[in-house]
């Protein structure tokens, strides 16, 4: 287990150049745009445009912070998502053109190259002790609030990267606010299944 606070994520340029990423974790480390296993990322979006391309990628993303995002590819209309919104999944290949809804937003953004991996993005609103089905990886960052994650303190801005794990034990005791992501390996060797 890994336990990341703000001094250890990465900001970087994005693969459009059209803005600015904070990573917060990538697999395997060192890795770059090119060759990651996953990725994960946070950024601030502050205008509208296209998404960077990424072919051979899922990707999934949420908003953090801000009215939203419409989602679009030419000449059809995909989703609208905000604060509310579950995750929205797709593949890194389409040719996305986001607009904002009401200014700048805050994203999160999971990456994973198909041929190695797959993954499933879900933001958590905690108040109480849960148990939930552990991963080939995982990775929990606390956005607000303060919780515990197998055994480890988070607070708002930390991250936990467990490695593998059958369960996430997962509490808090005033409401916080997670983003968790589940990571699986596509060799099926070893493998954790939810």
């Amino acid at each position: 287990m890994r336990k990341l606070s703000p001094a250890d994520y990465l900001p970087m340029p994005w693969k459009n150049g059209g803005g600015v990423t904070t990573q917060l974790a990538i697999h395997p480390a060192g890795a770059g745009l090119h060759d990651f296993g996953w990725r994960i990322s946070m950024a601030r979006v502050g205008q509208s445009g296209p998404f960077s391309r990424f072919p051979g990628v899922d990707r999934s993303l949420a908003i953090v912070e801000g009215a939203g995002l419409t989602l679009s590819m030419p000449g059809r209309f995909l989703s609208q998502i905000d604060e509310a919104s579950a995750a929205y999944a797709f593949p890194g290949e389409w040719h996305i053109d986001s607009t904002l809804v009401d200014g700048a937003v805050t994203d999160f953004n999971v990456m994973t190259r198909r041929d190695g991996w797959t993954h499933k993005l879900e933001r958590l609103r905690l108040d109480r002790h849960v148990v939930l089905q552990g991963a080939d990886d995982a990775f929990i960052y606390c956005a607000q609030g303060q919780a515990c994650a197998n055994e480890v303190v988070l607070t708002a801005g930390d991250a936990l990267q467990t490695g593998p794990c059958a369960t996430l034990d997962l509490r808090a005791d005033a409401p916080g606010l997670l983003y968790l992501v589940r990571l699986y390996r596509n060799d099926k060797k070893g493998t954790i299944h939810a």
